[in-house]
């Protein structure tokens, strides 16, 4: 399986493939932020998730894959700094701002300073159509967490946090996005890196929340929130591997504008999942989100 994914880089199938994967993961990951958002709180459904997906992960990196380069070490320390704070920022803005308003500006923020990341660090080229294309998805993204800023978000008076932290979110989105493709290019296996990923990163969370779940006055039921961890840890597998896989198959820019078309996804949990108001404007937005991406694909 290694060796025929490494024959497809640089390659058109390779490009193809990474298209697939990268737009997998933005419908995955709409469904990964919703299920952190859901009814229980954000701390406590990270905690199961990043438990479940650690569990798992440990078999493969230990007994499956081959065992990491010794350069990769300091890299898997970086990369667990970055997405350990990335993940206390989102928590943070989800208990401070509603869904559909947060998710949007975490994705909008993201591609953007992802594309300049990798042209510094992978000296990846945008033509001016796909310079376009970027724009006009962040004008769908920006537009839809305005508009919700504007008609949906109930808690005003936390509002103006949510979306502070939302914003630092996003750039954590795009340092975790360039450096996990800086990583998974880094090994000669990339099954490795994503197995030694999963189990890394499955570290810091379950501790807190478990400490938190122990504070609680009303405590919510485990079975539930076990269910959610092992549902969520096989989203997490599928959303955060494909983007990464397509990181080392194409453009780490490419996979990430792709990748937020989330947003067009997350919306549609909203209003379908979480009973969140969709209307024609919202729906006006997340076309422009939409054609945003395929301007970016069809000028690259």
């Amino acid at each position: 399986m290694s060796e025929w994914l490494i024959s497809l880089e640089g390659t058109e199938a390779g490009h193809q493939a990474a298209l697939g994967l990268a737009l997998m993961a933005a419908f995955l990951h709409a469904v990964f932020g919703a299920l952190q958002k859901g009814r229980h709180d954000p701390w406590l459904s990270r905690g199961a998730i990043d438990a479940s997906y650690g569990l798992m992960a440990a078999p493969f990196a230990l007994f499956v894959v081959p065992w990491p380069e010794s350069h990769m070490w300091p890299i898997f320390a970086v990369v667990w700094v970055i997405h350990v704070a990335y993940k206390v920022l989102q928590a943070l803005a989800y208990t401070k701002g509603s869904y559909t308003v947060v998710y949007p500006v975490v994705r909008g923020t993201g591609p953007l300073f992802t594309v300049i990341g990798s042209y510094y660090l992978f000296g990846e080229v945008f033509t001016l159509a796909q310079w376009a294309g970027v724009g006009v998805l962040l004008l769908g993204i920006f537009g839809l967490a305005a508009y919700n800023y504007r008609y949906l978000e109930t808690h005003r008076e936390t509002l103006g946090l949510a979306m502070f932290l939302a914003l630092i979110t996003g750039l954590f989105v795009a340092l975790y996005t360039t450096y996990d493709a800086y990583g998974i290019r880094a090994t000669a296996d990339p099954f490795t890196f994503l197995a030694w990923f999963f189990m890394i990163d499955g570290l810091a969370m379950p501790p807190y929340a478990y400490m938190r779940w122990r504070r609680m006055a009303e405590k919510p039921e485990l079975t539930p929130l076990v269910i959610k961890g092992i549902f969520g840890g096989f989203v997490a597998f599928a959303s955060f591997g494909a983007v990464m896989l397509a990181t080392r198959l194409d453009k780490v820019g490419e996979a990430a504008v792709l990748r937020e078309t989330s947003t067009v996804f997350a919306a549609l949990i909203g209003w379908l999942v979480l009973k969140e108001t969709v209307g024609p404007r919202r729906i006006a937005l997340m076309a422009l989100i939409a054609l945003g991406a395929v301007i970016v694909e069809m000028g690259g």
